[in-house]
């Protein structure tokens, strides 16, 4: 039978506290009939100003399972768990809220799924059971759910649920966690960088017992930071590469809408064409420098981690090799073409062609010129990152030759 912990933190909970012990308590039959024992119920107390602590050690003196473990001063919801993990006995670790909105009766399923090969199992509120969760918050669920999936590749319903079952053995792996409410979102994120089986079960939410203490902007951007730059420290190429595809596109637009008024005989142009023409150049240099810093940043992540290092964008690599290995011969064609297109112009020039027939052809060749250098110097950047990844696998292979 294996050993369940069970983590609640706790602050200024004591309309709630004692109903949602029982009923943690409670399911310990359900919870032996899948070959689950609950080991402990540990109450994290995060420096309760009210009669929360009280109202749990009155309850311990009567139960084996529940202990209580106080705060001397306020560490969050993050840091609250954290101790309940750190203290945690069991195989299997799972926590809940103390105010009554997730199902505590629903842990035997979610044991079930970790016992069948999940190291992760996280009760959704998303995947279709009755939900009483506010619209708000229901919406801000969503978002970060679709952010999440986008950025790690892998479906999630509800990034930041507050009921959970993890092996304990994941912990390194998940660490280090952030001490806010923004726990949840951030352990979603990591695990899925990790390559930790997750697995959703489908859990009822409630309306909670007292007042709430999220508030949906000031915490909603501090989960919406914390999962960006966690998926940074993994993959930065999936930020910063849409980031600079999406400038890329729109330069693309503004510069064929451009050449296509020129082509059709304007020679001219008015405010906002010369606006058009600035956002083009900025959006394609900042497009190119900010893709390449991302995949830049790759490399030094797969340094940190001695880890491969991860270049597609939306899964598989676009390019075979990956699209890295081809800066250096995109960017010397650019400066060719750019060079040429130069060439042309000034010939024309001299020909006798006036500059307002010229003058965007050659700010597209300089554009296209400095661009190239970029890409290869980019290039060149790279191929010695790629060197040093590298470097402790033919430093192995040599010492065997040797």
């Amino acid at each position: 039978m294996i050993n369940l912990s069970i983590v609640i933190p706790a602050y200024n909970e004591e309309s709630g506290i004692q109903d949602i012990i029982e009923r943690v308590l409670s399911t310990s039959n359900d919870l032996a009939a899948v070959d689950v024992c609950l080991y402990e119920l540990l109450v994290v107390d995060d420096c309760s100003r009210d009669n929360t602590a009280q109202i749990t050690s009155n309850l311990a003196e009567n139960c084996e399972q529940l202990r209580l473990i106080r705060h001397a001063q306020n560490k969050g919801y993050g840091g609250a768990l954290k101790t309940g993990f750190s203290q945690a006995k069991g195989d299997l670790i799972g926590f809940l809220d103390a105010d009554g909105t997730y199902p505590p009766e629903y842990f035997p399923q979610l044991c079930q799924a970790a016992m069948n090969g999940k190291d992760l199992v996280v009760g959704s509120r998303m995947a279709g059971a009755a939900s009483e969760m506010p619209l708000t918050r229901r919406v801000g669920n969503l978002f970060f759910a679709g952010l999440l999936s986008m950025l790690g590749r892998q479906h999630i319903s509800d990034s930041a649920s507050g009921m959970r079952v993890f092996k304990r053995s994941i912990l390194e792996r998940i660490y280090p966690l952030p001490d806010g409410l923004n726990l949840t979102p951030v352990m979603s994120t990591r695990a899925i960088h990790e390559g930790i089986q997750m697995a959703e079960v489908p859990i009822p939410y409630s309306e909670r017992v007292g007042r709430s203490k999220l508030s949906v902007v000031r915490d909603g951007s501090i989960f919406l930071q914390s999962m960006v730059w966690t998926v940074m420290s993994y993959n930065p190429v999936r930020v910063f590469g849409m980031i600079g595809l999406v400038g890329l596109g729109l330069a693309a637009l503004l510069l064929s809408g451009l050449v296509v008024t020129r082509l059709s005989g304007v020679t001219t142009i008015g405010p906002w064409g010369v606006a058009a023409l600035f956002a083009a150049l900025v959006f394609a240099q900042a497009g190119i420098g900010i893709f390449a810093l991302g995949v830049t940043f790759n490399y030094l992540v797969s340094l940190f981690y001695k880890r491969p290092i991860r270049q597609g964008l939306f899964g598989k690599p676009l390019f075979s090799p990956s699209i890295d290995h081809h800066f250096g011969w995109l960017g010397v064609l650019a400066v060719i073409v750019g060079t040429l297109l130069a060439a042309v112009s000034l010939y024309l020039g001299i020909q006798g062609w006036e500059i307002a027939r010229l003058w965007l052809y050659f700010l597209g060749s300089s554009m296209l010129i400095l661009t190239g250098m970029q890409l290869v110097v980019y290039w060149i950047l790279l191929r010695v990152l790629d060197e040093l990844s590298h470097r402790d696998d033919l430093v192995a292979r040599d010492m065997v030759a040797s």
